[in-house]
């Protein structure tokens, strides 16, 4: 039986569905030997604000406090977002614990990729995905790639400098297009590439000590080049054609970027898959965002969450009215018990005489 199947027949309520993933969360703590935080949004929620932004930061930074020791680890899952509160959320994780590593069990794509490329350690298997890291921008109306942008531009500035003619086709293009918007989508570029490239070598590329085909010393220039090629290839819009597109395992293996693969080991790839099943699960409800450490969790959700009526109820043992008659205009006060033994308060009639 898989495991959603079991959990499916068990029919847990919400309170037993958040014990069973603490219970999973508690357990990849204990196999790594390590804190564990968990920063998730739902993809299916569109609705909602399901993306990177600086209101996350507050959470994130309560459940930081959470956790002791030197090491952490992240299970990431988000659609992306902002690369600005992607670089706060960082800084925010990073001024905490000395060694950082990301879980990705299910997608996280554009910021999120960025985010993954600050850890110490990636941690996938073959049905995890990040995503290219081209930024990605707003213009009349529509979302489309930084880099596309600019390489459309390119294209007809080289047409135009090899025919000496411009294409009246482009020329409603080019009135659109202003200088400083040409700007923005390069400086977005190289905000995010610059940040991988700085973090790669920074963290990932710490304990890079030797060249495994020549047996050479590696240098920090070493690190920021190779850091640097990684970056470009993951913003890199004319080899991905999508934004939305998965760079998975085999992906990084090709790029020679080395990611732990979590399912070579048995129990920790039963405990991430378990717990990411439930995760999904919680997001069967109105959560959309879930933040949480093995002993704390904060939700942001579509509405208020109430009660059931039966609690409603529980808390109250009557129901008071006033009821106004319509010849006389006298206005009465009735009580209505909802349990045995309950007093008639002063001034009010029993609900039936």
């Amino acid at each position: 039986m898989g495991i959603y199947s079991e959990y499916l027949e068990k029919q847990f309520g919400f309170l037993d569905l958040v014990a069973e993933r603490k219970k999973q969360l508690n357990r990849i703590s204990q196999i790594r030997g390590r804190a564990i935080l968990v920063f998730a949004a739902d993809f299916d929620k569109a609705n909602a604000p399901i993306s990177i932004n600086f209101s996350d930061l507050l959470p994130i930074n309560d459940q930081l406090s959470q956790l002791t020791g030197s090491a952490v680890d992240i299970i990431l899952q988000t659609p992306g977002g902002s690369g600005e509160a992607a670089e706060d959320i960082v800084k925010a994780v990073r001024n905490k614990f000395d060694d950082v590593a990301f879980i990705i069990p299910g997608w996280a794509k554009s910021a999120g990729t960025i985010i993954a490329m600050s850890g110490d350690e990636i941690l996938m298997d073959e049905s995890s995905a990040l995503g290219p890291i081209d930024a990605q921008l707003f213009w009349q109306g529509k979302v489309f790639s930084a880099d596309a942008l600019l390489e459309g531009f390119e294209k007809i500035k080289s047409e135009v400098e090899k025919t000496g003619i411009l294409n009246k086709a482009y020329v409603p293009i080019l009135q659109a297009i202003s200088p400083g918007e040409l700007q923005n989508a390069e400086n977005a570029q190289k905000f995010a590439e610059e940040l991988v490239t700085k973090w790669l070598a920074k963290y990932k590329f710490k304990n890079w000590t030797t060249h495994s085909t020549t047996g050479k010393p590696v240098t920090d220039e070493d690190r920021k080049k190779r850091a640097k090629e990684i970056a470009r290839i993951l913003r890199n819009h004319s080899k991905w054609l999508s934004h939305g597109r998965s760079i998975k395992l085999q992906d990084f293996n090709e790029m020679k970027l080395k990611i732990t693969d979590f399912s070579k080991t048995p129990d920790l790839n039963d405990a991430i898959q378990r717990y990411y099943t439930l995760l999904q699960m919680t997001f069967g409800t109105n959560i959309y965002k879930v933040y949480e450490t093995p002993a704390s969790q904060i939700y942001k959700h579509l509405a208020p969450m109430v009660p059931p009526p039966s609690k409603i109820f529980d808390q109250a043992r009557t129901v008071e009215l006033e009821v106004q008659c319509t010849n006389c205009k006298q206005v009465s006060k009735l009580q209505a018990n909802l349990e045995k033994g309950v007093s008639l308060k002063e001034g009010f009639l029993p609900e039936r005489q």
